[in-house]
């Protein structure tokens, strides 16, 4: 009886995750080309973290292929589950950033506030970004099934096309630093939208130090959802 009452908590938990799942708001307006045909029903709540309201144009492949879709049911419980460990995680080592738990993924927001920010028209990891990065490095190594999508922008100080090239170096200068740590390089996707993506606003000197900014989204590997479905039969 208290094995079929366990199986029936976690049953009523998977629906409460799927409900809230389902009414996640994708990303507006998105570019289907862009984002990949899956998107539209599944992970654009995470685009929407990482990039903005609209996908824009600039970047070197499609985040929506690579995001994937969710995973539900008895399955989605225990990825969620581990998701959440690792969110704590980062909470705990860099207080500074921005962790959302979005889907099955996590959204972490690195700017002035995080330790981890660029100069105008800068792209190089400084010493206080370094530590910070090491911190998050730790965290990567220790939870091992997951992969790891870097996005980098910029403020709309410049031209467009400069921007684009920034925000790619912004990237990849924090792509580069972490597999340069340690970590294996086939976890990575890493992309870029120059200036096209603001969440703050460009007139206000925070606001454009907010834009100058890099996310990283933490997903699922294959691994880790196979186990999962493995062990609930799904």
């Amino acid at each position: 009886m208290k094995t079929i009452i366990n199986k029936l908590g976690i049953l009523i938990l998977a629906v409460g995750i799927a409900l809230s799942i389902s009414s996640c708001k994708a990303v507006d307006n998105a570019n289907n080309k862009q984002k990949g045909a899956v998107i539209g029903a599944t992970g654009g709540a995470i685009l929407g973290a990482i990039i903005g309201n609209n996908v824009g144009k600039g970047g070197n492949g499609e985040l929506g292929a690579v995001i994937g879709g969710v995973v539900g049911g008895t399955a989605g419980v225990l990825i969620g589950n581990k998701m959440d460990k690792q969110a704590q995680k980062i909470e705990e080592v860099i207080p500074g950033a921005a962790v959302e738990r979005i889907d099955n993924g996590i959204v972490v927001t690195f700017d002035e506030n995080s330790g981890v920010y660029f100069d105008t028209d800068k792209y190089n990891i400084n010493y206080k970004s370094q530590e910070t990065l090491n911190k998050l490095v730790n965290v990567f190594k220790e939870f091992q099934d997951t992969n790891i999508i870097v996005v980098g922008h910029t403020d709309n100080v410049g031209s467009e096309d400069y921007n684009m090239t920034l925000s790619k170096n912004r990237a990849y200068a924090v792509t580069n630093f972490l597999t340069g740590k340690g970590l294996i390089s086939g976890r990575f996707t890493t992309n870029w939208f120059g200036e096209s993506q603001p969440m703050h606003d460009n007139l206000t000197v925070s606001g454009r130090a907010k834009n100058r900014r890099v996310n990283v989204a933490i997903l699922p590997n294959q691994q880790m959802i196979d186990d999962a479905k493995n062990q609930t039969g799904y």
